[in-house]
C-alpha cells in the first residue's frame, strides 16, 4: 500500500527506535540481541520504502560490519549467491532486448493474441508468466525473460510510464511469473529447499504429480484467477494501440543474434535437471556474449546507464538478512517460540492446518521466502508429533505459508522483476496486501477443503 511520506518515515522511525530498545533493553545474548535490532531496523526500512531499497542494504552492510553482527562470508553472503550472478546477467539481457528492438518485436506479435482490451492484455501477460513456471526452473530468470516483452506490450498499447497501464502489465508479468508457480514442484527456490531438506533429514521426496496435485488448482490457477481482477480493479486503464507498420521491418542481424541467443539459454535453462549447469552461470555466459568487444549487441554506453545496480546490492543485502537469521539462531528460536503458542492438537485438522500456514507465513516474514523451508523444516517432526498429521503433511504445509508473501522484500524475484520494469515497491506492496487477504480469508479454507478431499487431512 503507498504510504504519505510522513507515515512511512514515521514507520521506519518507529522500527528504527525498536531496534536500539532492543539494544538497551536486551532481551537475548549479546550476539543474537544485535542481529535482532539490525533485522528489526533493516526490514521496518525495506517494509516501509522510507529510504530507497539499496541504501538500506549498504546500511545493513556497514553496521554489520563496524558491530560485529555476523562474519563477512554470512553478511556479504548474497554476493557469493548464483542468485545474484543470475540477476546480473539478466539484466544485460533486458538491455540487449530493449536497445536491439527485439523485445518490440515479440511484443507487437503476442499482442495479437490478447486482443486490444485492457483484461486482455493484464491476462494474457499473467498466464504466460505462470505458463513459464512449467518450463523454467528459476522464477528469477522468468522475470528477466518476461519483463522486457511486457515493457514492449506496454509500449506498444500506448501505456507510458507512470500511468496505471504501465504499473498493471508490470505487476502482471512479476506476479504471474512467481507467486502462482509457488505450486509447481521445480519453478521456485522456497520449493527446492524444502524437498532438499525434506530429503536430507527424513528421506521424503515429494513427486512432481502429487505437489502439483496438491497445491495447483488452489494456489496456482485460483490465486491467478483473483490476481487478476484485483490488477485490472486497482490500476484500470484504456489501451491506446499503436497502429502497426503496414509491413513490419526485416529483422537486423543484431536481432536474429539475440534471439539465437535467448533460444539457446531458454533450452539451457529448462533443461538444467540434465546437464546440471546453474541457470545464473547460462545467465553470465550470456551477458558475456553481448558484451563481448566485436559482438557487442549491448555497448559500453547501454551498460553503464541502463544496468540497475541498485536491484543487486538490494538483492545481497536481503539474502545477507536471511543468511544473519540462520546464522545467529534467530530463525530457530523464532520458530521455536511460535510452536510453543500454536493450538496443535490431534484430532483438530483445521485448527492444526490454519496453525501450520500461519507459523510459515510468520517465518517466511523474518526469514524471506527461501529461509522458511531451512527453519522449518527441522521443526517438522516435532510438529507432527504434536498435530497427529502425519510427517509429509506438516512439510507440504509449508507452502501455504511462502507461498503468500505479504511484503515484496520477502521475494527478491519479485523485487528484481519491478526494478527491471521501473516501478516503485509500492505498487507491488499493495497488491502482495491484498493478495494475502484473499488467500487468507478465501483461498486458505477452500485449499483445507481441496487438502481433505485428497485425503491428507
Amino acid at each position: 500500500m503507498k504510504l504519505p511520506c510522513s507515515t512511512a518515515q514515521l514507520l521506519a522511525g518507529a522500527a528504527v527506535v525498536a531496534a536500539l530498545l532492543v539494544l538497551v533493553f536486551p532481551p537475548l545474548p549479546p550476539a543474537e540481541t544485535r542481529a535482532l535490532a539490525l533485522i528489526i531496523a533493516a526490514l521496518g526500512l525495506w517494509a516501509t520504502g522510507a529510504v530507497p531499497e539499496h541504501i538500506t542494504a549498504i546500511a545493513f552492510f556497514t553496521v554489520a560490519m563496524l558491530f560485529a553482527v555476523a562474519p563477512p562470508a554470512v553478511v556479504f553472503g548474497g554476493f557469493d549467491s548464483a542468485a545474484l550472478w543470475l540477476i546480473f546477467g539478466g539484466l544485460v539481457m533486458g538491455v540487449a532486448v530493449r536497445t536491439t528492438g527485439l523485445g518490440e518485436r515479440i511484443a507487437t506479435r503476442v499482442a495479437r493474441m490478447f486482443g486490444t482490451t485492457y483484461w486482455g492484455v493484464i491476462a494474457g501477460v499473467t498466464v504466460v508468466g505462470v505458463a513459464l513456471g512449467f518450463v523454467m526452473p528459476s522464477s528469477m530468470g522468468r522475470a528477466i525473460l518476461l519483463m522486457p516483452i511486457a515493457l514492449g506490450l506496454a509500449a506498444r498499447f500506448g501505456f507510458e510510464r507512470g500511468s496505471r497501464g504501465h504499473t498493471g502489465v508490470v505487476l502482471a508479468a512479476a506476479f504471474g511469473c512467481h507467486v502462482p508457480t509457488f505450486s509447481v514442484l521445480p519453478a521456485n527456490l522456497p520449493n527446492l529447499v524444502l524437498v532438499g531438506a525434506s530429503e536430507k533429514l527424513y528421506h521424503i521426496v515429494p513427486t512432481y504429480g502429487g505437489y502439483l496435485a496438491l497445491h495447483f488448482p488452489i494456489l496456482g490457477l485460483l490465486k491467478t484467477a483473483i490476481m487478476i481482477p484485483l490488477i485490472v480493479w486497482l490500476w484500470p486503464d484504456t489501451p491506446k494501440p499503436v497502429p502497426p507498420a503496414a509491413r513490419p521491418p526485416v529483422m537486423t542481424g543484431d536481432e536474429r543474434w539475440l534471439a539465437v541467443l535467448l533460444t539457446m539459454a531458454l533450452a539451457l535453462w529448462a533443461t538444467d535437471f540434465l546437464h546440471h549447469i546453474s541457470p545464473a552461470w547460462v545467465s553470465m555466459a550470456v551477458a558475456l556474449v553481448l558484451l563481448w568487444p566485436g559482438i557487442a549487441l549491448v555497448k559500453g554506453k547501454a551498460f553503464n546507464d541502463q544496468i540497475n545496480y541498485g536491484s543487486l546490492f538490494y538483492v545481497a543485502g536481503i539474502m545477507g538478512l536471511g543468511a544473519m537469521v540462520d546464522q545467529s539462531g534467530l530463525g530457530n528460536r523464532l520458530a521455536s517460540a511460535i510452536l510453543q503458542g500454536l493450538p496443535l492438537a490431534p484430532d483438530h485438522p483445521a485448527m492444526n492446518f490454519a496453525s501450520l500456514a500461519t507459523v510459515s507465513t510468520l517465518v517466511s516474514m523474518i526469514t524471506t521466502l527461501p529461509g522458511a523451508p531451512t527453519v522449518l523444516t527441522p521443526l517438522a517432526e516435532q510438529m507432527a508429533k504434536a498435530s497427529g498429521l502425519p510427517l509429509d503433511v506438516v512439510l507440504m504445509s509449508q507452502v501455504l505459508g511462502f507461498s503468500n508473501p505479504i511484503l515484496p522484500y520477502e521475494s527478491a524475484p519479485l523485487v528484481v522483476a519491478m526494478q527491471l520494469g521501473g516501478e516503485r515497491l509500492a505498487a507491488a506492496q499493495k497488491l502482495c496486501l491484498l493478495l494475502a487477504a484473499a488467500t487468507i480469508l478465501v483461498l486458505l479454507p477452500l485449499d483445507y477443503g481441496w487438502w481433505r478431499l485428497l485425503g491428507w487431512l
